[in-house]
Formats: structure tokens, sequence, C-alpha cells
């Protein structure tokens, strides 16, 4: 398609398009996203990596945010598109709407990418040339349909490639960015000095830490992270020591864990689950990433609520309780044993109010109202309880393992399962025992 070069007519035409195409055009956004990237990756092999992985995610994000953007462009009155970077792009025409701050963030990091993986930008112009002409099919596809005059045709060709132009330029930018800027969390230097302080524990690390240019700190804090993650690298702190790209994505901080740390995370690995490990000295960094893995697992499988990050200080009860599920499983039969010849039904009953009067040392009016049951009914159960378990309940020793038992076997049931979740565990101070009244 030949293109208009007049700058102030372009500026013009793309601010006159008739919001009611954003309306068409909106819901065709998802099915054309996925028709870019199929043709971008047929076209091109540096992005014909698996879609699923990290790679995969960003270009489909990447698509999905250009596309979302530019949609919104259309939608949004003259001068006033929400979220519209300050300053004008080099070579765009004055009055014209710049792109959004979060497809621009996008486009940096696509550059960015590119110079990290020792590309030009010949790949990402040629898959920015496809997206355009895909997108551009699809507009001559829906057109028809919705009476679209030829101008408003034309006018919305224009603005398309000037928002394609856009893209590129901003890029560019990321490109030069990372060019002039290297990173050192990439160094494989400082990724070999990582593998040997969880790796080697004891060993000297002086030598591999100033040939990487990198002081060994007093404490370290590791992290696993989930997964097939994408990585902005920019966004890493130039003390942290990474390995984003194996089986196990993991990384070391140096210090502890603060909200600049937890910030640099969100934006370094952003939509994927991290767990953060105990702050150590660096002879324990194994210790540290193991504990995190550990909580990362656990949080993989429902234990720990949807947050985005585990942080196993807060958790070093569940940590412990499910680090041997062999020995909590022998630890289970020999403590709730004697309830096997009781029905399904019967044994949670008795437990959850066991766990609730283990915890709390509460009232029969108090776990009532904690299990939302009538108090007769929690002194029914405790004198089933009592006779179940006998001089058991007066043993700290065999009391104590029976609370732990009981506790493991609540965290195990928070996994996800095809059968109804147990009620949450009850944290209350936990004074003196003593009979229920």
């Amino acid at each position: 398609m030949t293109r208009t070069l007049d700058p102030g007519g372009l500026a013009e035409r793309s601010s006159a398009l008739p919001p009611r195409l954003a309306r068409i055009m909106r819901p065709e956004l998802p099915s054309l996203a996925e028709e870019i990237v199929a043709e971008i990756r047929r076209a091109i092999p540096e992005y014909a990596r698996p879609i699923d992985g990290p790679y995969g995610h960003v270009l489909r994000i990447s698509v999905e945010h250009s596309l979302s953007a530019f949609v919104d462009r259309v939608a949004a009155p003259p001068g006033a598109l929400p979220g519209a970077l300050p300053g004008a792009l080099p070579g765009t025409p004055p009055g014209a709407p710049a792109v959004n701050d979060g497809s621009a963030g996008t486009a940096r990091m696509l550059g960015q990418y590119e110079a990290h993986e020792g590309r030009s930008m010949d790949s990402l112009q040629a898959a920015y040339r496809i997206g355009g002409q895909v997108a551009w099919r699809r507009v001559m596809k829906v057109a028809p349909r919705h009476d679209i005059s030829s101008a408003v045709m034309s006018r919305l060709a224009d603005a398309l490639f000037v928002y394609l132009d856009e893209l590129a330029a901003l890029s560019l930018e990321g490109y030069l960015e990372a060019k002039a800027r290297p990173i050192p969390a990439m160094d494989d230097r400082r990724r070999r000095l990582l593998h040997r302080l969880v790796e080697d524990p004891g060993g000297d690390v002086a030598e591999a830490a100033e040939t990487a240019g990198w002081t060994v700190p007093a404490e370290v804090t590791l992290v696993a992270v989930e997964p097939e993650a994408r990585c902005v690298w920019t966004a890493l702190d130039e003390d942290v020591l990474a390995d984003l790209e194996c089986a196990a994505p993991h990384l070391l901080m140096p210090g502890p864990f603060t909200a600049a740390r937890r910030a640099m995370l969100a934006a370094a690995v952003p939509g994927r689950r991290v767990a953060v490990g105990l702050t150590v000295p660096p002879a324990q960094a194994a210790d540290s990433l193991r504990w995190a893995r550990q909580a990362l697992s656990l949080a993989l499988d429902g234990v720990f609520d949807d947050e985005p990050v585990v942080l196993c200080e807060e958790n070093l009860v569940t940590l412990w309780l499910l680090s041997d599920p062999a020995l909590v499983e022998q630890l289970t039969r020999r403590r709730l044993g004697i309830l096997d010849g009781m029905t399904p039904g019967q044994q949670d009953r008795l437990t959850e109010t066991l766990r609730t009067w283990l915890v709390t040392r509460g009232t029969a009016a108090e776990i009532a109202e904690l299990l939302h049951i009538h108090p007769q009914t929690v002194r029914y159960r405790m004198r089933k309880i009592e006779q179940t378990f006998g001089e058991e309940l007066e043993d700290p020793e065999a009391r104590f393992g029976i609370e732990v038992a009981l506790r493991a076997a609540f965290l195990r049931s928070r996994r996800p399962s095809p059968g109804p979740r147990r009620p949450s565990p009850v944290s209350h101070p936990a004074p003196r025992l003593r009979r229920l009244k």
C-alpha cells in the first residue's frame, strides 16, 4: 500500500476517525492477535519458539497490548487519549496522538529483547510489517459488513501505519538503550558465580566474585521463580545475580528482601509467582534457595493464597510440616490412626473440633462460635474425643504430636482437589490446656 508522506496530513486525518470504529474493531482483537502471532512465527524463524515458553509469551502479550492500545486510540476523542506519553517521538507530527504508556513499554521491551539476543532490528521490523499486513487484511474483510466509506478506510490505514512507525521507533529506543548499557545480570561470569554460591556452599568465591565485578555481601536472599517466566532484564538491580533461563529459574539478592526489591521483582518477572527464601550468610545460599523452591512448589500446588510473592519467613511452620511428607504421614498414622474405624464424616467432624480446641483452648461456646455449631454439639464431640484418645490428651508430647499431625493434614488438604475444601484453620493464641465446661 502506498502511504501518504505529508506529516501534517497524517496527524490531521488520523485524529478524525469515527469512534464507532473502535466498537467494530474490539471484538475482532482476540482472534486477530492469534492470527498475527501465528503469521509472525511462521514467517520469521527467530520467533518460531514454543508459544507456551517465555519468548512465545512475550510475543503474544506484545501483540495483544499493541492491538488494544490502537483501538483505544481510535476510541478516544482527539487530544484526549488516556495514558498518552508526554512529548512526541522523533518524526511524529505535532499534535498527533502518542502511543499509550502500556504499549510503549512493551515496544521498548521488544527492542531490548532483540539486543539481548544479539540480533539486529531486522526481525522485529519484519514482525511489525507482518502485523500491519495481517491487521489490514482483517479490516478489509470486516469493513464491508459495516458500510465504512473509502475515505474513512484511507484515514484508518494512515492511522494504523503511523502507529506502527511509532512502535518501531520506541523499539529502536529500547534496542539502543540495551546496546549502550549491557546488563550485568546477563554476564556469564555472574551466572557461573551464582552457581558456585548455591552448589559449593563451602567454597571460596572471592576470586570468582572479583572477576565478575561483584562484591560479596554479608548476607544474601535467594528467590525461586516460576518456570518459563519472561524476564525484563533491565528491571533487575545491578547487584543481582540471576539465572532465569534454566529449568528452575532463580536469583540472588544481596541483603534482605525489601519493598524496593519486591517492586524490582514485579517489574522483572511480571505475571509470575516467586518465593523468597530466608536472608542468610553467603555460605548458606543453597539452604535459602532450597527453602524458596519448596515454598514455590507449595504455592503452585495451591497451599498458599494466590499472592504473587511468597515469603518463607512468614511460612516457616508450613515449610517445616510439609518438608518431609513421608515422615508426616508416619506421624499421622501413629497419632491419628485410632480414628481409622470411623467413617470419613465422623473423622472430619472430630478432627475439626479437636484441631480448633488445641489451637484456641477455648470453651465450648467459643469453639461453637468458630465452627458455627451448637455448644452442645461441641461438648458431645469432645466427650467422644476424650473417650477415643484417652490419656494422650494429657501427655504434652503426645498432644503436640497430635496437633502437628492435624495441622499438616489441614495444609495438605488445601491443595486443589475435586472435593470441597476444609474450613480455614483457626489462628488464635494458645493459653494453658483446660477441660471444656
